[in-house]
């Protein structure tokens, strides 16, 4: 089978490329089990195969408007080797999974606010 994907020519019965790993089977919109390659509707529902469903593998140019992909490529210089510092918080309080879980998340945020800003 030949993947939507990269286009590279799998043996028959594999279920991912051997090129990119991509999903080789369609799945249906409608009811999420595997398409037959090369079918016309779902086995399990029926439904139509979709174009969607056909191309979800499809390059990023088949579905990026032309004006934004220019834009995208003009400012691709600006933005190679860009790098940036970036400060990551974690904090774990003890217990506040079980006492939050049930609560609404404004009243989540409310209080939470006074222990976070301080």
């Amino acid at each position: 089978m030949k993947c939507p994907r990269c286009q590279v020519q799998n043996c028959d019965g594999l279920k991912f490329c051997e090129g990119c790993s991509a999903r080789l089977a369609l799945i249906c919109q409608r009811c999420e089990a595997e398409i037959t390659p090369g079918k016309k509707f779902c086995g399990s529902c029926g439904a139509p195969v979709t174009v969607q469903a056909a191309n979800r593998f499809a390059s990023p140019e088949a579905y990026t408007p032309k004006h934004l992909s220019e834009k995208i490529l003009a400012s691709k210089d600006s933005l190679e080797d860009e790098r940036k510092q970036v400060t990551v918080l974690f904090a774990d309080l003890k217990g506040s999974m079980e006492l939050l879980s049930e609560r609404d998340p404004e009243e989540v945020r409310k209080l939470l606010y006074p222990v976070l800003v301080t």
